[in-house]
């Protein structure tokens, strides 16, 4: 198999949009665009009903380049293709016509046929520890030649949070106004928008550790984000809590058989034995009603005031928040002492 076929693949259809822009770049050179690529989308909405677009495709890929040393062909959104259509493409890419390059973009898991046959394989999927996420925030950088700190880093991905997908703009954006030139946070700062969101177990985690001021910040980032609203934090913390009922007084000693009760998989299942073993049946209990309650407050049972104009928050979805939140940390943080 030669290196004429890449496959981008991920779970975000923008950072795969990114990564693919960045791959046709790198293969085009300088040649020009308007020759040497092809660009298709599978079911294309100009397309007439069950079309398939495997035919003019194949015609692209086994068409030799004119006038230009290479042609380059692209296929968004490829996991749409049926399986017959894969085959039709997975069998040019095991023998590919020559000068002829392909770039399929896969938003999906890294499972689909066409990463197994690509020769080469981009995957811009980010690890969920914030670790991960400050180690591609580095490599995006370096990728444009954006030169930032460790330091920097570490803080662009705190306030990007799960929004990873902005990266690949900011660092395009800083390199057209900086260059290469070294960057501080405080030049990188006004690009960044606003905070991004985290994931649930940064909350639950946070909960669960019996940290009430991480809780709380974390509760309110959620929220500020606006990719949540306040019964959405409320419906997981509710669903982290029934599983830890679910296994308080249960038989389950270890976290396989934890999981096999719940369902899910073992490294889950095993923070919440570990928080039904030591918040206990009462401790489980006055969870479990705090968060019931907090439901109802939010579904009309309780105002402290509305919505904030200035702030443009709801009053009400942060108090209820907040106190829910600090309620269940310092729960925690007193089963922890016993």
């Amino acid at each position: 198999m030669s290196d004429q076929s890449v496959c981008v693949v991920g779970s975000e259809p923008t950072m795969v949009y990114d990564a693919v822009h960045n791959v046709v770049a790198e293969l085009l050179g300088d040649l020009d665009p308007s020759v040497a690529l092809e660009d298709f989308t599978a079911k294309d909405v100009t397309a007439s009903a069950g079309e398939s677009l495997v035919t003019a495709l194949v015609a692209a890929l086994n068409t030799p380049p004119f006038l230009v040393a290479r042609r380059v062909v692209v296929v968004r959104d490829a996991q749409l293709l049926v399986s017959g259509e894969v085959a039709v493409v997975a069998q040019w890419m095991a023998a590919p016509a020559p000068d002829t390059f392909l770039v399929v973009a896969v938003v999906g898991p890294r499972s689909h046929r066409f990463v197994k046959a690509a020769a080469r394989v981009v995957e811009v999927n980010v690890g969920s520890r914030p670790a991960d996420r400050v180690k591609f925030v580095s490599a995006k950088m370096l990728e444009y030649g954006v030169v930032i700190d460790s330091g920097t880093a570490q803080r662009v991905a705190a306030i990007v949070g799960e929004d990873v997908a902005r990266v690949d703009a900011l660092a395009r954006t800083l390199r057209s106004v900086y260059g290469s030139a070294p960057l501080t946070f405080a030049r990188v700062e006004p690009y960044l928008g606003e905070a991004g969101d985290v994931p649930v177990w940064d909350l639950t985690d946070a909960i669960d550790g019996g940290d009430v001021t991480l809780a709380v910040t974390v509760a309110r980032r959620m929220l500020d984000s606006r990719r949540r609203a306040a019964l959405q934090l409320v419906a997981a913390l509710e669903r982290h809590y029934l599983n830890v009922a679910r296994l308080e007084g249960d038989p389950a000693h270890t976290r396989d058989e934890a999981a096999a009760i719940l369902g899910i998989s073992a490294y889950p299942a095993e923070k919440a034995l570990a928080v039904a073993k030591r918040l206990g049946p009462s401790g489980v209990a006055r969870a479990v009603r705090w968060i019931t309650e907090a439901d109802l407050a939010l579904k009309g049972e309780l105002s402290y005031g509305g919505r904030d104009l200035e702030r443009d928050v709801d009053v009400t979805e942060v108090t209820v928040t907040e106190v829910l939140v600090a309620r269940l940390a310092r729960l925690a943080a007193t089963s922890r002492r016993r």
